[in-house]
């Protein structure tokens, strides 16, 4: 088929199929894209979209969740993956599909798809273990704001998700999976629930991703909620108008987060494998990360931080994937803040300019400092708590980072 026949496809008809194709066997490509010829065996999965695990409360039996995440790049294959790490106990769930968001929690007519794990319906978890979803036929656009809904019928213990998701996404009691319209999803949670990863096949074979590493920051806290304007979000948005080989965007930001001490989520250098060098397709790791440490006065040394940069940036190399780290931005202002951590915050973001240590540096700290005092955030780009950037901080952040250092190859 051929790239303009694939792009003047309507969006329901390039993401569904008839009937027939979702009781098919699921990897089944489907009529109008060929699975054999030429190129085919080198395409590869890349993520679309993710968000960092972490312990989120407890679970609820025959609780229906719809997730509304927003893809990076586009792709034929959709898959998810649903997580049970942070559980004690085998997790169920009988029920999982992907649509496409209309308003709220409906769904664009014919755009819900059941997904399969391993040809069945239903997928059963370790405790400790993720699953992926077989591949969906059609194809999914940059940019789309999927629902993926999931049910379990017994979940207990602890559940693993995403706590600040700055997206509002749907709960319900029951299966209502396969439901379409929004009438018994009812409820409401800011959180994603057993999901942490979606994956789709590019066209192009040497297409890549970036996967961010980072704190509250990454995550989006004094974004817009259900806008995407985390600074991740408008790299993707660079990225996909960018004559550039990446394309798929990760998001694995927690709030509170600490490159060397776990407490909000695991620590940056305890949760790298699972939840950076794990993701399909990733060419380069972002990393920005370090505030928490230092402001959290638990006696954090430049040299410590230093060292904790160094391992996952030896890790990630060993990985054969690259890395650009970026400089701790201001925050004089943020009541932790004090002399001593300032004096730590410049000598790591002088290592991190200087040492060489990384495939590319981001200066994120000169992008938001004020000119007139350079430990605290300039108003216009602040989110009002003098840590967090508001959206034209995070869009001045995107916008500063050089999409060619994202394409390297080592």
């Amino acid at each position: 088929m051929t790239g303009r026949f694939a792009r003047v496809l309507s969006l329901t008809a390039v993401l569904l199929t008839t009937v027939a194709c979702q009781t098919g066997p699921a990897d089944a490509a489907p009529a109008w894209e060929p699975s054999s010829g030429p190129g085919a065996a080198a395409r590869h999965d890349v993520v679309t979209w993710g968000a960092a695990a972490d312990q989120l409360g407890q679970g609820t039996a025959d609780r229906g969740y719809r997730l509304v995440v927003h893809t990076s790049t586009a792709g034929s294959g959709l898959r998810v993956r649903v997580s049970n790490a942070f559980g004690d106990r085998p997790l169920t769930l009988d029920s999982v599909y992907a649509g496409l968001q209309s308003q709220g929690a409906a769904l664009k007519p014919g755009s819900n798809r059941r997904l399969t794990f391993g040809g069945a319906r239903s997928v059963t978890v370790p405790a400790g273990a993720t699953a992926w979803s077989d591949p969906l036929p059609g194809n999914l656009p940059a940019g789309s704001n999927l629902a993926v809904s999931l049910h379990s019928p017994d979940a207990t213990g602890p559940a693993t998700g995403h706590g600040m998701a700055m997206q509002t996404s749907y709960i319900t009691q029951g299966d209502h999976t396969a439901e379409e319209s929004a009438a018994n999803w009812t409820g409401t949670t800011g959180s994603w629930w057993y999901l942490d990863s979606v994956s789709v096949r590019p066209k192009n074979p040497d297409t890549g991703a970036v996967v961010a590493l980072g704190d509250s920051i990454t995550d989006g806290w004094a974004s817009t909620s259900d806008q995407n304007r985390r600074w991740p979000d408008y790299l993707a948005r660079r990225l996909q108008k960018a004559d550039t080989e990446v394309k798929g965007v990760a998001d694995e930001g927690i709030s509170g987060n600490k490159v060397l001490a776990d407490g909000a989520g695991q620590a940056a250098l305890n949760r790298l494998d699972r939840d950076v060098l794990s993701q399909p397709g990733l060419r380069t790791v972002f990393l920005f990360e370090g505030v928490n440490d230092i402001k959290a006065h638990s006696g954090v040394t430049a040299a410590g931080l230093i060292a904790g940069y160094q391992e996952i940036a030896r890790r990630a190399h060993a990985a054969g994937k690259c890395v650009v780290a970026s400089t701790v931005g201001p925050f004089e202002g943020w009541p932790e803040w004090d002399p001593a951590g300032e004096a730590v915050r410049q000598q790591v973001n002088q290592y991190i300019r200087t040492s060489g240590e990384f495939d590319h540096i981001a200066d994120f700290d000169r992008i938001l400092r004020s000119p007139y005092d350079q430990a605290r955030m300039l108003p216009f780009l602040d989110g009002g708590d003098h840590i967090h950037p508001n959206d034209k901080g995070m869009q001045a952040m995107a916008d500063s980072v050089d999409l060619a250092s994202l394409d390297c190859d080592r």
